[in-house]
């Protein structure tokens, strides 16, 4: 247990927790503007999926002609392409009326297949893509080096509580998801704020996969959000959709990928425990959640 604890409190393990941390919190911030507005997105992790795609494509195909600039240009496509699924499934959720769940839960089938078709296509193989030559850059010192959306995440967790608590944009946002047949006697175009928060969440839930795929491995590789959507739509229940709420919920999860990973070299749990620690973990942190603070007309959609 002392050279388990001596390895917490490295450089290298604060490392670790911090890069476990933020594809959590983009994408749990990205779906507390979807949820907060009235639309479940459960399709979260596809979202990363196919953000993380588009930014490993565009990045190395690019490559040649920008190079350095080229993973600023993925990572603008990757948010784009999350963005553009993410309004896919507003169309489907808000103007078609559709059940959200299975609008979302058909994204995230969809991301289990489409990369390995597009992968083949492009680069004959379906698991992964080629090593782009310029990933994201590093910023920091030593082994606290991180790419740009490391310091994007934490800071967005300030601009959130601002937008939500302090503009008429996060007041009209949190009436849709509360009272939308109040707030549409107000004025507020509710279908508009749903589509906006709904395609937020797209475009930080992309810019997680993008941070996977070109600031953390510098390639696409099958499955690389490991149910990252998931954990996150977690933590954004069990922060009780509130942006303080998710951070903490997003630091504990990403503490446990951390821990994950730490134990994963060493002989004191079975490797298929250590796995599964941070998922299992999720289920009982849910388990005793307690009430939950939902918005009120979450999932409901709006008949005015």
């Amino acid at each position: 247990m002392e050279g388990l604890f001596a390895q917490l409190v490295t450089t290298a393990f604060l490392a670790t927790f911090i890069r476990s941390v933020v594809p959590l919190l983009l994408t749990a911030l990205g779906g507390l503007f979807s949820e907060r507005s009235g639309v479940v997105n459960i399709a979260l992790d596809g979202l990363i999926i196919f953000g993380a795609l588009a930014g490993a494509i565009v990045t190395y195909t690019l490559d040649p002609v920008l190079g350095a600039l080229a993973p600023w240009v993925g990572w603008l496509a990757g948010a784009l392409v999350g963005g553009l699924i993410a309004w896919v499934h507003a169309v489907v959720s808000i103007k078609y009326r559709a059940d959200q769940v299975i609008s979302g839960t058909a994204i995230n089938l969809l991301a289990t297949g489409v990369p390995s078709v597009i992968l083949t296509a492009l680069y004959g193989t379906s698991t992964e893509s080629p090593k782009v030559p310029h990933g994201l850059p590093l910023w920091g010192a030593g082994e606290l080096r991180f790419s740009p959306p490391v310091y994007f995440a934490f800071l967005l967790v300030a601009v959130t509580w601002y937008v939500l608590y302090r503009t008429p944009y996060g007041l009209r946002l949190r009436a849709t998801g509360e009272h939308p047949g109040a707030a549409a006697s107000m004025g507020v175009n509710v279908r508009r704020m749903r589509y906006s928060g709904v395609i937020l969440s797209g475009l930080l839930a992309g810019t997680a996969g993008v941070f996977l795929s070109i600031g953390n491995l510098d390639s696409y590789v099958r499955n690389i959000s490991a149910g990252l959507g998931f954990i996150s739509l977690a933590a954004l229940i069990f922060g009780q959709w509130k942006p303080l709420g998710v951070l903490g919920a997003t630091l504990l999860f990403g503490f446990l990928q951390a821990l994950a990973i730490t134990l994963g070299g060493t002989d004191l749990l079975p490797p298929t425990l250590v796995t599964a620690l941070p998922y299992l973990i999720t289920i009982i942190a849910l388990i005793f959640t307690g009430r939950s603070a939902a918005p009120r007309a979450l999932g409901k959609p709006f008949e005015g």
